[in-house]
């Protein structure tokens, strides 16, 4: 393997998780940082932003035969930074500025001038509100949670 193929598949799961996150960070959220930079990098849209549908589908038991659960809608972007870097966003809903947002914080990332302040202002406080709410779900249905249990009467 070329090193470009290993320094790429090194970086795929922090890649993973930057899209993840951009992809459900909040329109105020990217707004904010976006806002708050005080050199707002050159950029030219390659596609839309535009939106559109994709199948979601499910499998019953993790294991069953895949079946169509039915459409998301989905708003996607794509832009080049002055330096040449590619950014990619893609956001559940029809928000198409929230699209090139992440797009343009994605191309950001990649680029190590721009990385510790996309991690410190942007992605970490998503993380964290993310940890947050699942954390508050999880307590919330703990709330409910019923233990059931079995006693043995002793009769043979």
């Amino acid at each position: 393997m070329d090193t470009a193929k290993q320094h790429e598949a090194a970086g795929a799961p922090q890649r993973k998780r930057v899209t993840d996150l951009l992809a459900r960070a909040t329109a105020t959220e990217l707004k904010s940082v976006w806002e708050a930079l005080e050199q707002k990098p050159d950029f030219s849209p390659l596609r839309g932003p535009e939106t559109g549908l994709v199948m979601v589908r499910g499998r019953i038991g993790g294991g069953g035969a895949a079946f169509n659960l039915g459409e998301a809608t989905v708003s996607r972007a794509t832009i080049r930074l002055s330096s040449g870097t590619v950014g990619h966003g893609h956001v559940l809903g029809t928000d198409r500025s929230r699209a090139r947002l992440a797009a343009i914080f994605d191309a950001m990332w990649q680029e190590t001038e721009y990385r510790p302040l996309i991690e410190a202002r942007l992605l970490e406080p998503v993380a964290t509100r993310i940890a947050a709410e699942e954390r508050a779900k999880a307590e919330e249905t703990a709330a409910t949670r019923v233990d059931f249990f079995t006693m043995v009467r002793g009769e043979d």
